[in-house]
């Protein structure tokens, strides 16, 4: 079974949109982590920056973040199996999130072909993905988070566990073969029943739709957490595990904007999963969405993306 679990929402919920973890003798430990964590793509056709911190009369941009989960193995680059398209607008106070399912079917950006959307980074990197999601959302993406996915246990635990509301009771008896028992209801995960919990597929009648939608859980449950300074006590683990499993374009000076200027945006969160019709293409599985389906995200997007 694939893995597509989210760690991705560490850097946005602790580093971007969490409480006051740059005081004091963290600030240097984050600045540090951050430089780790630095890399620059280079794309054929990249927009400016927007504007993070207002300057004289210019205000706070919205801003577009690609965040991609990757299951990275030895000598594999693997595949993006997590996409979603986070679009932050501080002046509405709105942050979107919109789930791009793995086997969605596109044109791939730089090899010229049409396949999974997944298989772009398999391809081409964080480059061709990036371009890719452009090309399929028509949006330009304005930074991009890559995770290493393999992390989430290590890093939900090193935040205290995350709480969840779980709207369908299952057994996992999967990857870890632990037999956790997820109940219908509120219930806290540490970290390996919260690699379960957004792994899980099979057991869900909207399979990868009922997946992606756990992720965002996991994503809203952390940002939360973040939130809460004081019930997060673990820093050191934090940033090593950021610092070893993220790489982004963002710099520091960038996520120290961010996490000043664009705050209030988890006041309101959208979420929405991108929808289309499975079916096999000469023998291959496939989700084909309908372009009066594009047509809708693009304009989600873009509604987010402009100012008020």
């Amino acid at each position: 079974m694939k893995k597509a679990i989210i760690i991705i929402s560490s850097i946005i919920g602790v580093i971007l949109l969490g409480g006051g973890i740059y005081a004091g003798y963290l600030y240097q430990s984050v600045k540090n982590t951050t430089s780790e964590m630095h890399e620059e793509v280079k794309r054929e056709h990249s927009t400016p920056k927007p504007v993070l911190s207002q300057k004289n009369d210019v205000p706070v941009e919205p801003i577009s973040i690609l965040l991609m989960g990757v299951d990275e193995r030895a000598n594999d680059r693997g595949r993006s199996d997590t996409l979603i398209v986070m679009t932050l607008n501080p002046e509405k106070e709105k942050m979107q999130m919109i789930s791009i399912p793995r086997d969605t079917r596109t044109e791939i950006i730089g090899h010229g072909t049409t396949d999974k959307i997944n298989h772009a980074y398999a391809f081409g990197g964080a480059k061709m993905a990036i371009e890719t999601v452009e090309n399929f959302t028509d949006i330009p993406v304005d930074y991009y988070i890559k995770v290493n996915m393999e992390a989430l246990s290590s890093l939900v635990d090193a935040m205290g566990g995350v709480t969840v509301h779980n709207d369908l009771d299952w057994y996992d008896e999967g990857y870890y073969k632990k037999g956790y028992h997820y109940r219908e209801g509120d219930i806290k995960l540490n970290g390996p029943k919260a690699l379960g919990y957004v792994r899980m597929r099979h057991l869900d009648p909207n399979g990868d739709f009922g997946r992606n939608e756990r992720q965002r859980q996991i994503i809203t449950a952390i940002i939360d957490k973040a939130s809460d300074v004081t019930a997060v006590t673990k820093f050191d683990d934090i940033l090593k595990v950021l610092g070893s499993n993220v790489k982004t374009d963002m710099t520091f000076e960038d996520m120290m904007d961010i996490q000043k200027n664009y705050r209030s945006t988890k006041n309101t969160i959208e979420q929405y999963e991108i929808k289309g019709q499975g079916g096999l293409i000469g023998g291959t599985y496939y989700l084909t969405v309908p372009d009066n389906e594009q047509e809708k995200v693009t304009e989600m997007l873009r509604e987010n993306l402009a100012a008020s």
